[in-house]
């Protein structure tokens, strides 16, 4: 029974190791329940924490979700508007996303908008009902609100956008903590790595994602494309990150402003930070700037990115080349490079009075995609199988057939992949 567990675990991440978004289109999460939203309250569908669901934003209108939902509990409901690689967009386009209760009072509000790459590509923005604050509180019918934010621009494409939502729940604390945000922490910013770089493609959505552990890692990415990878972050750890754009062969021309983005999320999908390069055809590099450790109480900070960083789990660095950069500098691929270092000791975390919803999803060993094992490293797998005592050669047999096959896809990627000088 063990080892069938144990099977069953890794099922997941070998499926999100396969899928590499080599077509430059989003990857909603297997399975994902597609629903239908209301233009009004009274016809809102229910939203279950936990499942993932698909649907559909019009350019025009609101759409609204229904949330039940218990007192002394948070909860998250991140959406990723994905509109058509082929639409036209200006830097202040994007969504917005409110949870209100049954009074009609916004809990929160959070928008999401393409920027100065003026590239379409996926966006989140996270709803929110914090119970620590004294607004929206009370157990009850709550609503969550998806609207476009659209700036009034004649050449934005009009036409629907695909959403995947992905409703978390945050259990109340076992008993009363800080409620002030920690006043201190080490800012400075660590030398980056310096290790040959091993490759890794990236997957194409939140549930794809690639798990990258501390190292430098290589990929190579076309104009259009958006890259995920999930790297799994403890209590009292900090994240640093750097990416490096490559330069490109022959004699550089011309310049694109806001060519590569880096943005990262924390464990329910919610913005933490992001910087973007302006690429003249020789190589540029850009930090992260210095984030805190992970801590329950960094929710009470004032800052938006010491708030952000208040959970466990699977941080998502997401990665993304303009469309504009195909005009100037060709259809690539183009080289990017990863320098991601996790410090500081792990500690217990907070206490929780229940389990999270989906569970699991605030520690650094599970996340919504399966196992997050270390980048790369299947004996890591194997010895969780041989650990786990199995004695079925079907089983291990299934297990290595999914590793040659996943082995095998990721050797196409690279050979069809292979990033510029």
């Amino acid at each position: 029974m063990t080892a069938v567990l144990a099977l069953t675990a890794l099922l997941p991440a070998l499926s999100a190791e396969a899928d590499d978004g080599s077509a430059g289109g989003y990857a909603f999460a297997p399975g994902a329940r597609t629903v239908t939203g209301a233009a009004s309250t009274t016809d809102a569908v229910p939203l279950e924490p936990g499942t993932t669901y698909r649907s559909t934003l019009p350019d025009k209108g609101e759409l609204y979700f229904r949330l039940e939902l218990t007192a002394g509990t948070s909860a998250y409901v991140p959406v990723t508007a994905v509109p058509p690689s082929s639409a036209t967009v200006s830097a202040s386009d994007g969504i917005e996303v409110s949870i209100e209760d049954a009074n009609g009072s916004a809990c929160d509000y959070d928008s999401a908008r393409f920027g100065a790459g003026l590239s379409p590509r996926p966006v989140t923005a996270v709803g929110r009902r914090d119970a620590g604050k004294a607004l929206c509180r009370d157990a009850g019918t709550y609503y969550v609100v998806v609207e476009r934010a659209v700036s009034g621009s004649t050449t934005t494409t009009p036409g629907s956008w695909d959403l995947e939502i992905a409703p978390v729940i945050e259990p109340a604390l076992a008993k009363a903590g800080a409620t002030t945000a920690p006043g201190t922490w080490n800012s400075a910013s660590p030398e980056p790595l310096t290790s040959d770089p091993r490759a890794r493609t990236g997957g194409a959505g939140f549930t794809t994602a690639r798990a990258l552990d501390q190292g430098v890692w290589r990929t190579g990415i076309t104009p259009g494309q958006t890259l995920y990878y999930a790297v799994p972050v403890d209590w009292g750890q900090q994240l640093h990150a750097t990416v490096d754009l490559g330069s490109t062969g022959g004699d550089p021309h011309g310049y694109v402003s806001a060519a590569l983005n880096l943005s990262l999320y924390n464990p329910v999908r919610g913005y933490v930070d992001d910087v973007s390069l302006g690429y003249d055809g020789t190589q540029k590099s850009s930090s992260l700037a210095p984030l805190p450790p992970v801590a329950y109480a960094n929710r009470y900070a004032v800052s938006g990115t010491q708030n952000a960083v208040r959970f466990a789990g699977a941080y998502y660095l997401v990665v993304h080349l303009t469309g504009q950069t195909a005009a100037t500098f060709g259809k690539g691929p183009y080289g990017v490079t990863l320098r991601v270092r996790v410090d500081g000791t792990p500690n217990s975390g907070p206490a929780y009075a229940g389990s999270p919803v989906p569970k699991g999803i605030f520690g650094v060993s599970w996340g919504r995609g399966g196992l997050l094992t270390p980048a790369g490293d299947d004996d890591t797998a194997l010895r969780a199988l041989a650990a786990g005592g199995i004695g079925t050669g079907t089983a291990l047999l299934l297990v290595l057939g999914l590793w040659t096959l996943t082995a095998r896809r990721a050797q196409s990627r690279a050979s069809a992949q292979k990033p510029t000088a």
